[in-house]
């Protein structure tokens, strides 16, 4: 049985980059065209899907956030206690390095609000091509279609096997199979087996970049209304996460959008501190819809909105406040009959409102499943992985690359480029340690 040089198994972000740079690096200088091809032959990706990049086309809403053009500190911060496993691999192959790898096959790019990275055709199809591009330049083996199920060490060669037996012998691996979330594409956790059937510990996995139930129905009423600028804060006991000004989505179980997806892990950990173990049967979740008001200028308002508009009723002097769909609910919460006109509301009707205008409160129960979140929190663990070249401390010959690896970052561009960058050290190292 033929034995190659270098596996990569999986081909998303980190494979695929994986394997262009181990390719790249394996090239023999001054090789004629025969022995070239011969010897990017000895690198092979493996794909359990019948093309590359499926969970690529989903990022960004179907645009491809590919990075963040913040600066090497503030990307590593984004994380947090993982972040400076990273910095390695971001020192190697980083932000500008990535836009110009694109551009040098074409694909033009954008820099959009807080530092985000998009393709100027808004499609993630155009990332793919591009990948594929410098897929068939490499001349790497290419096999779709094949789910690696499990991996032994023996005689100084890894054995893979698929569903089907033996599949193949190589002298080095790159496990870049990614984590458990959007298990649709591909994503199934079978990383994480075969990682810890090899003596990997695997840090317990929880969604990240995920919507959050509450325990209120009302929600439900709302379902695909969008708040806009307004502020998150985030209570269990005597701990708090307060977010940015941004964006809030109701569904029909509970709330999402942009600072709810950013913040989801962190609220997890919230309900269940010590990886799965629920120690806070809720988290209550306080919605300020006018953070750019303090209180006495919010009452202020008020009583200049209700004296304008003495006739009108409850409901529609909210309508000047809130979205007119939100304003009936907001006002059936308060107790408040919304027929009431506005000269008619009490004291302490207005300062209800005031209250519920400044603090919104929801209970935050959980979160969809894993295999519906965008991002897997938790993963094969950074202490077994030398950061300086992302090969096992406790496997020779084994490298890790992607979101296999324990460690998350919010929305951005940030986790696509710690695929990319990790994927480039990987396949990279690889090809040296084969070298040498």
């Amino acid at each position: 049985m033929r034995v190659y040089d270098i596996a990569v198994v999986g081909a998303g972000p980190a494979g695929i980059m994986s394997c262009i740079r181990a390719a790249q690096f394996n090239r023999p200088e001054g090789s004629g065209l025969a022995s070239h091809s011969q010897s990017q032959k000895n690198v092979i990706l493996l794909e359990r899907n019948n093309c590359i990049g499926k969970k690529i086309l989903l990022s960004g809403k179907g645009r491809c956030n590919i990075t963040n053009i913040v600066a090497l500190d503030e990307f590593i911060a984004k994380f947090g206690r993982q972040g400076e496993f990273l910095r390695c691999a971001f020192s190697k192959f980083f932000n500008q390095d990535l836009i110009d790898f694109f551009k040098a096959k074409g694909l033009q790019l954008k820099i959009e609000r807080q530092g985000r990275v998009f393709p100027t055709t808004d499609r993630a199809a155009s990332v793919i091509e591009v990948l594929n591009k410098y897929l068939l330049e490499s001349r790497a083996g290419l096999l779709y279609n094949t789910r690696v199920t499990g991996i032994e060490r023996e005689g100084g060669l890894f054995k893979l096997f698929s569903e089907d037996g033996r599949l193949l012998n190589t002298k080095q691996i790159i496990l870049a199979t990614g984590g458990r979330s959007f298990s649709f594409t591909g994503s199934a956790g079978d990383g994480f087996a075969i990682a810890g059937k090899l003596g990997h510990s695997i840090a317990p996995l929880m969604p990240g970049l995920v919507p959050l139930k509450t325990k209120e129905t009302w929600v439900r009423e709302l379902k695909g209304l969008g708040l806009k600028n307004i502020r998150l804060t985030f209570k269990a006991k005597n701990k708090k996460i307060v977010s940015n000004v941004g964006e809030l989505l109701f569904t029909h179980f509970g709330v999402s959008g942009p600072l709810v997806l950013d913040l989801s892990s962190s609220v997890l950990h919230l309900l269940a501190p010590r990886g799965g173990l629920i120690e806070n049967k809720e988290v209550i979740l306080e919605i300020d819809l006018k953070p750019g008001l303090g209180p006495k200028q919010l009452e202020e308002r008020l009583l200049r909105e209700f004296g304008i508009a003495g006739k009108k009723s409850v409901k529609n002097v909210l309508k000047e406040l809130l979205p007119q769909k939100f304003a009936v609910v907001f006002v059936n919460l308060l107790g408040i009959d919304y027929n009431k006109r506005a000269n008619q509301v009490t004291k302490e009707e207005r300062r209800s409102l005031l209250n519920m205008l400044k603090s919104l409160r929801l209970h935050i129960t959980g979160s969809l499943p894993l295999e519906e979140a965008m991002v897997t929190c938790g993963g094969v663990s950074t202490k077994e992985i030398n950061p300086r070249t992302m090969e096992s401390k406790i496997v020779q010959g084994l490298y890790f690359a992607g979101e296999i690896i324990d460690g998350s970052a919010p929305s951005g561009g940030y986790n696509l480029q710690q695929a990319f960058s990790t994927g480039y050290l990987a396949g990279e190292q690889a090809a040296r340690a084969k070298n040498a």
